[in-house]
């Protein structure tokens, strides 16, 4: 009986290793497998935090008096040194300069005839020296009584003081040319004053005034734009890549797909906002 026994043990073992061998022959069968290709983007999601810091502020304010006729820049509009930002009514100013430059052309025909003056001046002083000369030898000779060569002697000396005073005209019609000038520069400058203009790179962040509204120099310049230039002061957090796989027609085994990642590069530093 013994015997019968382990004949049936040794059977039954056999008959196991036979089944776990044909089942591990079966497994390692490669098996075949395809799949769609799918085409998708790789996403770095980076997360910045900051508060923006105006680097320069500036406020743009007006030098001359009157009504604005027009604005070309509003709240939060970016500007460029240089830019026209708003523009005064120049009507007025045009009419002084017109006016000062017309004072200045008759400031320099003043000077003309005063130089004009000057000359016939010293024209009669030559010639009422050669008369006088003339009195004074004849008045030795004792032709000539002593009457006749003091008036000789006045009319010289009349035109002598006749040149130095056509001198001063001169002097006094050149420095009204220079005062004229000076006029004209001035209101040329305050026509210029009209054009508001950027004086930096920025944006407008705050606007004070509309179109028709008058603004007064007298005291202080009004402002008409509040500018800023601006920078960040930023961190960031980086969060797992949410990464989409592109997967290729293929064959492979143990059920594995072959995927390959298009991988967008991160390069760890610090954020720039603005």
């Amino acid at each position: 009986m013994k015997k019968r026994g382990w004949l049936i043990v040794a059977v039954a073992v056999v008959a196991v290793g036979g089944a776990v061998v044909f089942d591990l022959n079966r497994n390692t069968q490669v098996q075949h497998f395809t799949a769609k290709t799918e085409r998708g983007e790789i996403k770095d999601v980076v997360e910045a935090t900051g508060t923006i810091n105006a680097v320069i502020t500036v406020q743009v304010g007006s030098q001359v008096s009157g009504s604005i006729a027009k604005l070309n820049a509003d709240f939060n509009s970016r500007v460029h040194k240089g830019d026209i930002v708003a523009l005064i009514d120049p009507a007025l100013f045009k009419g002084a300069l017109l006016q000062a430059t017309a004072d200045l052309e008759n400031a320099k025909a003043n000077l003309v005839a005063a130089q004009a003056n000057l000359e016939k001046a010293k024209a009669g002083l030559v010639q009422t020296k050669a008369d006088y000369d003339r009195a004074v030898g004849l008045f030795q000779s004792g032709i000539m009584s002593q009457q006749q060569l003091d008036v000789a002697k006045a009319n010289y000396d009349s035109a002598n003081a006749g040149v130095n005073g056509a001198a001063a005209s001169v002097t006094q019609a050149e420095a009204q040319v220079s005062q004229k000038k000076a006029a004209v520069e001035v209101a040329q400058t305050n026509l210029d004053y009209t054009v508001i203009r950027s004086p930096i790179d920025g944006t407008v962040v705050a606007r004070n005034v509309d179109v028709g509204q008058t603004v007064a120099a007298s005291l202080q310049a009004p402002t008409i734009f509040t500018i800023a230039r601006t920078s960040a002061r930023c961190g960031y957090t980086r969060r797992p890549m949410n990464r989409m796989w592109e997967t290729s027609k293929s064959e492979s085994r143990s059920h594995s797909k072959s995927m390959r990642f298009r991988k967008t590069p991160f390069k760890a530093g610090s954020a720039r906002c603005g």
